[in-house]
């Protein structure tokens, strides 16, 4: 897929950041994590063909904005509080 250069040089840019921060600031009580969705049904993904990436992913279907959103409303509650420098996949268990 075009565009996997800079996708791999700019993943691994911002787990680290992701920890580094989340090191530097947790002692003002504030946390830092990154939410890693995969394919998402959305504008970006109509154009793909979306019955053969399905075929590749475990859960069978792309995600909802939706459930990325929940993803994210949890990580900022208080209930999250104790969860800081992750990076948190989001995608159906399609980990290639």
């Amino acid at each position: 897929m075009p565009g996997q250069t800079n996708y791999s040089a700019a993943r691994p840019a911002i787990i680290g950041s992701t920890k580094a921060l989340a090191q530097e600031v947790a002692a003002r009580k504030v946390t830092v994590n990154a939410v890693a969705p995969g394919f998402i049904a959305t504008d970006m993904t109509k154009g793909l063909d979306e019955a053969e990436l399905k075929k590749m992913i475990p859960s069978g279907r792309f995600g909802t904005a939706e459930e990325v959103a929940s993803l994210v409303g949890f990580l900022a509650s208080e209930q999250a509080g104790y969860i800081t420098g992750e990076v948190i996949s989001i995608n159906g268990g399609l980990y290639t």
